[in-house]
């Protein structure tokens, strides 16, 4: 082992976990250093690079995916810079890759496209998952509650109002439909 200075022994590699999780509907099983940021395991070992990386300290939102478990049943928009992967080992996960269903766009990818509700696109996943996860809670909620529902997501592009205009179409079509997902 390599000496430090003042005679320390450096600290060796770090022993690696094992971690399986559902994403997008397909299971994987890895093994991962305890400290890989899930953001990190999402975008550079399974490759989905649709969940963004924005300020790695839970502010913007960017990284924001739907997670079931490791806490029960219940589905959550999670900001995943925030977990360690081994944290959420056994949890299913679902990224913006995992909305579109048959070649068709989710109720709220295609109402962010309809009604202009982006423009460099940088913080669309995360808030596309956001709202996602705020209309599982709440089908029918006023602009109100939408705006209180999103807060957690930072957008420097657009000003929210067609963000909130979106979300209120989705809303009303998921509705229609019956599903949220």
């Amino acid at each position: 082992m390599a000496r430090r200075a003042g005679g320390a022994k450096a600290a060796g590699p770090l022993s690696k976990v094992s971690v399986r999780v559902k994403v997008n509907g397909v299971e994987y099983s890895h093994e991962v250093e305890p400290r890989l940021l899930l953001v990190h395991y999402i975008r550079d070992v399974l490759g989905l690079t649709g969940t963004h990386i924005g300020c790695d300290t839970s502010n913007c939102g960017a990284c924001t995916v739907l997670m079931k478990g490791p806490w029960g049943d219940e589905w959550r928009a999670v900001k995943s810079c925030t977990f360690f992967t081994p944290q959420v080992d056994g949890a299913e996960i679902i990224t913006i890759e995992g909305l579109a269903r048959d070649g068709e766009l989710h109720p709220l990818q295609k109402a962010f496209w309809e009604h202009h509700a982006l423009q460099c696109g940088y913080c669309t996943p995360g808030m596309i998952l956001s709202a996602l996860g705020f209309l599982k809670i709440n089908p029918n909620p006023t602009r109100e509650e939408i705006k209180k529902g999103i807060s957690g997501n930072l957008c420097r592009c657009t000003g929210y109002v067609n963000i909130v205009k979106a979300v209120e179409a989705a809303a009303k079509e998921m509705r229609e439909k019956g599903s949220w997902i």
